[in-house]
Parts: structure tokens; C-alpha cells; sequence
């Protein structure tokens, strides 16, 4: 995973066809896809329920690209070798899922894993200021966790704020949560570089008209890249 600043096209298959999953990962990644974006949920952290280690294991057979996995959980401590088994590149956890942030980051990185620390919308940019020596990405929530399709909350400052933080540190800053063409210009001109997108890149698509997700994810793309990231358009 060599570093750069580019736009980053995640597609969550949060919003893919549960009965598909395969064949659905091959075809957003034949549609241009960076990566593919895994939310692991327990139902606890957040009221919803999706993938365990199992599963995100069967996913790693038909991504060929940066699988992203995102726990949702907490603990998270418990489940980290798991989850590096089951073949995450990237392994984020959230800052408010536990007291020990450090010693979690530390045992992501510990297990071969790139380390992200996600921020819900409500938990200000300040609180990951001492962990930016520890983690490849932050993931900036722009929605309440738990459900996808939910509308965009504008975490702009928040954003920008974190790409001050970060200066010159090869560290990703992940958008989550109502990204599309409309929305994403404005976390890219923040300073974002990777947009999760589910429904903003599987709606009106299937795996038997994948074309549709291509359109969504050049749609998205070229609505970020059209617009200058801070702090160059200062």
C-alpha cells in the first residue's frame, strides 16, 4: 500500500446483496474501486449486527485491492488476531469503543494491520491529537454508525482540522457516511482523500449490471477531484 493523497473510492458492502457478496466485491473493484470497505457492527457499539471474523475472511478470497475493515465494536482489544487472520490490510477502531486507544492501535500495527481510529460525529478532532504518531488513517463518521443510507452530516471543520493535525504524516483521512457526488467535493476540498460510499455506489446497480456502479464511482471521483483539497485552497 504505497501512500499518496490521491481520491480513494471505498464502496461499503454494507449496501450490497448479502446473498452476493463475491461476485459483488469483484464487480465494484472491476469498476474502479481503490478499495473495499468492510463495516463490522456487534450490536452493542451500535444497534445494528453484521460480520464476524468468518465472514470478513470469505470476503478476503474476492478482494483484490485494500480490504478495509471497520470494527464497530467494543471491545475490540478481543477480536484484533481475528480479524488480521481473516486478511484486513487496514483495521480501524473507534476512539470511544474503549479506555486504552493506545495500547489497541499498538496491537493492530502489532498484527501486520495498517491502523485506523474512527471518530463519531460528536467526538471532536482533539481527541485523536496523540494518536497520530500511531495510525495510518483517520476515519472522519458523517453519520451516526450502525445503518448506511443515512444523510450527511457536515463535519467540514472537524475535517480540515484533522489535515492541520496531520501535516505532513503519510496518514489517510477517511470520509464515512453519506458520500456522493454532491457531498464529496466538500470532504475532498477539507482535506479528505478516502470516501466510503455504499448506496452512493450501489444504487441501481447489480452484478448482473455492474456498469451502474462504475458510472457511481467515476460520478463520485470526478466530483472530488474537480475540487482543490486544503490546504492548498487557502
Amino acid at each position: 500500500m504505497e501512500f499518496n493523497r490521491d481520491v480513494k473510492i471505498a464502496p461499503s458492502i454494507l449496501s450490497a446483496d448479502f446473498a452476493d457478496f463475491g461476485r459483488e466485491i469483484e464487480a465494484v473493484e472491476s469498476q474502479g474501486a481503490d478499495w473495499v470497505h468492510v463495516d463490522v457492527m456487534d450490536g452493542h457499539f451500535v444497534p445494528n449486527l453484521t460480520f464476524g471474523p468468518p465472514a470478513v475472511k470469505a470476503f478476503r478470497r474476492h478482494v483484490k485491492t485494500v480490504m478495509d475493515v471497520h470494527l464497530m465494536i467494543a471491545p475490540v482489544d478481543p477480536y484484533i488476531d481475528a480479524y488480521a487472520d481473516a486478511g484486513a490490510d487496514i483495521l480501524t477502531a473507534h476512539v470511544e469503543a474503549g479506555p486504552h486507544i493506545h495500547r489497541t492501535l499498538q496491537a493492530i500495527r502489532g498484527a501486520g494491520m495498517k491502523a485506523g481510529v474512527a471518530l463519531n460525529p460528536g467526538t471532536p478532532a482533539e481527541a485523536v491529537a496523540h494518536l497520530l504518531d500511531l495510525v495510518d488513517l483517520v476515519c472522519v463518521m458523517t453519520v451516526n454508525p450502525g445503518f448506511g443510507g443515512q444523510s450527511f452530516l457536515d463535519m467540514t471543520d472537524k475535517i480540515r482540522r484533522l489535515r492541520e493535525m496531520i501535516g505532513d504524516r503519510e496518514t489517510h483521512i477517511e470520509i464515512d457516511g453519506g458520500v456522493d457526488p454532491k457531498t464529496a467535493p466538500v470532504v475532498r476540498e477539507a482535506g479528505a482523500d478516502v470516501l466510503v460510499a455504499g448506496s452512493g455506489v450501489f444504487r441501481g446497480g447489480s452484478v448482473q449490471n455492474p456498469s451502474v456502479y462504475g458510472d457511481n464511482i467515476r460520478a463520485i471521483r470526478e466530483a472530488a477531484e474537480a475540487s482543490n483539497p486544503y490546504p492548498f485552497n487557502r
